[in-house]
């Protein structure tokens, strides 16, 4: 490792930039933002009032909302989704009401047109409380004794408002909220706003009317209602509330204990205050399918992402629950106070609180190394956008079932590393300042990225458009190539650009303006940004160092060394830094993928990590994700096996150190690496594992407390792979018996790694029967797709129609579209491809084809990435036997 060189900037603001894509993003206006909604009628506040009835699960609504109406007009058009409106006035006139379930909308008609100028919309309506995991539904669960519960939950994002009340369901039609809701008489009710007020209704019921929020979107608003208790605290002056099931309050203690220190964090680094008069976070047992959501001072989180028991819960869970907590909190600014104007810069929302929550975490927690940890979530964003169904991080977004795809790796991780790029630039504090001028500059309101990238303009006095707008206007990934020469003791690196892809006969030309910063152990870095229409030149004193290309992996590029190059950085690995050490790695395999270079070059180094006693979890995570690749690439091949042989010689050492008892004294990050090395080893047919595996379950099944908690997932993922039929059924009973989510997800998972056919068929069963879940059932098929070894039979098994009907029956809408494709995509067989392809769910809505077309890609590009990985491998390990 070397320390940070002070970094020599270097053509700068100097260098002329490639103007970009073509067409620039303009900044946010509200008469151009796209959407489905016409614009001529506004909602200005709502009066909400909402009578739920958790025995028949219906809930009847009366609302009244302000509205300005812009130019004159007889008609409304608003949002409503599976409900029912029984009468409507404007201004007490009665309206003609026409609605449009496929479109999702209702048109009100009256007798004269409207003047321009405010108005009183009132709307009587009625409509289901369903179990699918959006709108307002109801959740089911079970308390650590046994007793069943009921709570009543919303989610809205992306238009899911509209199932709980007519309106405009849009993210440009910012108004306030006033919320009133009856409710069963014991139940704890949470929304945005504190409670105004609560008075009995009857014996059994009360009402509950909350305060009123400021300006937001429709699908920031929420309800939670049920048996639970808090647990409190502050963060600066603002009271905290961490909610969960009455009796699981005080596994909300480290979330709170988070939050008191992020929320203070934040409100410096914005520049703003938080404008809430309380933040409330919210653990929903279970069936919550969004996983976490943003919803402006009641944010709510699947409860294995934001309760943690010390006793029982797993070291990766007090980190996620950090994280995850940091991420929506972020959001309390970005997204919430600022709001992007329409689904196309979804990435605004994501990609910002993504950077956020890492931030953050490392700035409350620098021993974790989040910053050379995010290598991994980076080479999962540069795996889709490498082929040729990748997408801008801005995209055209047509309608609702397109939005929903955005929420990928698109728009959250490389949202995050342009971010980054973009900080490490500029520099941390005139980014931060642009950040402040941007949040005081458009709170409670809309925005494109147009307008971020000029309030860092004003700060910075560079071209930010043009830099950032050529990786977010367009899509896929930048290839720097790096050639050197020595020249009277010197050396001058020629830097080039062009286009990383993975499987694309037709790649688009490239067209970035890209930071490249190139440093080396002891050499001070040098900075330029280079563009598409002229190499970049480099020198440095001295001939034969090594120097590489973005180190700290703070850039968003791809990065390609001539041999002289890389083998300056091979004599030199063990002196780079984590992130360097794991970006060159992950560099060498991606070019693989790519065809440009041999899979030995990747082996020959991952091969010496054990003679440098590589010990840091970046590069480990990073070697055993690929080792995982390859063994799947392997299944069916001869040299399987004596690939299994190379990959426990390469991780046996790791726990030779590690040992399989964690220490009192050892750190954080080491136990979270056990967890990783036992389950590879598992998966490559280590026979000290798998027996020291079973004894440990075995014991584990007598006394649950032999068992440390970071060890029961591994263990469990160890015996479930290698189960045979009695130990399968012990596996199902502890899933069936386990009341917390993350047991579970756990023991779940455990079943979803088993290699025999006949107990991947029960699986696949027990995945859609009931136990998981329903907000986790399409995940749980995709794991067992992923996991057992035999994703076409996982594929064939969902594939059949009373399958699919009983799966689907417990999806939210708008996770229909991803459930097939996201089993197909673990396949390598173009038969199931064309299955997929000729699927009436791959055609049923612009985002069912775009998920479709991502899957089948994917399978061809695997089988073809396969054919070359066997090619390769077979020779290389031979050669290594010998």
């Amino acid at each position: 490792m070397f320390p940070k060189p002070a970094i020599a900037v270097f053509l700068l603001a100097g260098t002329a930039l490639f103007p970009g894509p073509a067409l620039a993003e303009a900044p946010f206006d509200f008469a151009h933002t796209p959407g489905q909604l016409p614009k001529d009628v506004v909602p200005a506040a709502y009066r909400i009032e909402i009578v739920t009835d958790l025995k028949r699960l219906t809930l009847s609504g009366h609302e009244e909302i302000d509205v300005t109406v812009t130019a004159p007009t007889n008609s409304i058009t608003l949002n409503q989704a599976g409900l029912m409106l029984t009468s409507t006035t404007l201004d007490g006139v009665p309206a003609k009401i026409a609605q449009d379930d496929k479109d999702q909308t209702a048109t009100l008609t009256l007798p004269h047109p409207m003047a321009t100028g405010a108005h009183k919309l009132a709307i009587v309506y009625r409509g289901p409380i369903p179990a699918t995991p959006n709108g307002i539904y109801y959740d089911d669960y079970r308390t650590a004794n046994g007793k069943p519960h009921r709570m009543l939950v919303t989610q809205f994002e992306v238009a899911d408002a509209r199932r709980m009340f007519p309106g405009w369901d849009e993210p440009a039609f910012k108004a306030t909220f006033q919320l009133t809701a009856t409710l069963p008489a014991d139940y704890t009710a949470v929304s945005n706003m504190p409670i105004a007020s609560s008075t009995p209704v009857g014996a059994h019921a009360k009402r509950v009317v909350f305060g009123t929020s400021p300006r937001m979107s429709s699908y920031l608003l929420a309800l939670v209602a049920g048996d639970m208790k808090a647990v409190s605290g502050k963060g600066g002056d603002t009271p905290i509330h961490v909610y969960a099931p009455t009796g699981e309050q005080e596994q909300g203690r480290y979330a709170l204990g988070a939050a008191s220190q992020i929320l203070p964090y934040y409100n410096d680094y914005f520049g703003v205050a938080y404008p809430l008069p309380k933040l409330d976070l919210i653990a929903i047992p279970g069936n919550y399918e969004a996983g976490a959501m943003e919803n402006w001072g009641a944010i709510t989180f699947i409860d294995d992402d934001l309760l943690f028991d010390p006793k029982t819960s797993a070291p990766a869970t007090q980190e996620a629950v950090y994280v995850v907590v940091a991420h929506e909190m972020a959001h309390q600014w970005s997204g919430d106070l600022v709001t992007m104007g329409w689904w196309d810069n979804i990435w605004l929302n994501e990609g910002f609180a993504t950077w956020m929550e890492t931030k953050a975490t490392d700035h409350f927690n620098p021993t974790w190394q989040m910053w050379p940890r995010q290598h991994e979530e980076r080479e999962q964003a540069m795996a889709q956008d490498a082929h040729p169904t990748t997408h801008p991080i801005q995209q055209v977004i047509h309608d609702v079932s397109e939005a929903n795809t955005a929420f990928d790796r698109i728009s959250y991780e490389k949202g995050e590393m342009v971010i980054r790029m973009i900080e490490d630039w500029l520099g941390p504090d005139i980014f931060r300042d642009g950040m402040r001028a941007y949040m005081k500059a458009h709170a409670y309101g809309n925005t494109t990225s147009a307008d971020l990238w000029a309030a860092l303009a004003q700060v910075s006095h560079q071209d930010v458009a043009t830099v950032a707008r050529s990786f977010t206007e367009q899509p896929g990934i930048p290839l720097v190539t790096v050639g050197r020469a020595c020249d009277a003791g010197r050396t001058i690196l020629t830097l080039t650009e062009g286009r990383f892809a993975i499987s694309d006969p037709h790649p688009l030309p490239a067209r970035w303006n890209i930071p490249v910063t190139v440093a080396g152990p002891g050499v001070a870095a040098q900075r330029v940004i280079l563009t598409p229409d002229q190499p970049a030149h480099l020198t440095f004193a001295g001939c034969g160092q090594a120097l590489k290309a973005n180190p700290g992996e703070n850039g968003y590029y791809r990065t390609a060394y001539d041999s002289a190059s890389l083998t300056a950085l091979g004599k030199a690995f063990s002196q780079l830094n984590a992130a360097d050490r794991a970006n060159l790695l992950g560099d060498q395999y991606a070019l693989f993928q790519a065809g440009l270079a041999p899979l030995s070059t990747w082996l020959n180094l991952v091969a010496a990590l054990p003679a440098m006693h590589e010990n840091n979890i970046a590069v480990w995570q990073d070697t055993i994700g690929r080792l995982r690749d390859l063994d799947a690439m392997e299944r069916g091949n001869p040299s399987r096996p004596a690939f299994h042989a190379f990959a426990r010689a390469l991780l046996g050492p790791q726990l030779a150190r590690l040992g399989w008892t964690p220490r009192a004294d050892e750190s954080f990050l080491d136990t979270l690496l056990r967890p990783q090395v036992i389950s590879a080893l598992g998966l490559f047919d280590d026979p000290a594992v798998i027996s020291g595996a079973q004894a440990r379950f075995a014991a584990y099944v007598k006394d649950p407390a032999s068992l440390p908690p970071s060890l029961v997932d591994p263990v469990t993922r160890v015996v479930g792979q290698h189960a045979d039929a009695a130990t399968y059924a012990t596996l199902v009973r502890l899933l069936r018996a386990a009341t917390s989510t993350e047991d579970k997800l756990r023991f779940f998972g455990a079943l979803a790694s088993a290699r025999d056919p006949a107990l991947i068929r029960q699986t696949v069963q027990i995945a859609y029967s009931g136990v998981i879940p329903n907000g986790r059932v399409a995940h749980a098929l995709a794991w067992t797709a992923a996991g057992s070894d035999h994703p076409d039979l996982v594929w064939s098994l969902v594939q059949d129609p009373q399958a699919q009907k009983q799966i689907r029956a417990r999806l939210a809408p708008w996770s229909q579209s991803a459930l097939l494709p996201a089993i197909a995509s673990h396949s390598f067989n173009p038969d199931v491809a064309k299955a997929l392809a000729a699927d009436p769910s791959a055609t049923a809505s612009t985002g069912a084809r775009i998920e479709a077309h991502k899957a089948t890609d994917l399978i061809a590009a695997n089988a073809a990435i396969a054919a070359r990985a066997q090619a390769d491998l077979t020779p290389w390990l031979a050669a290594l036997s010998h």
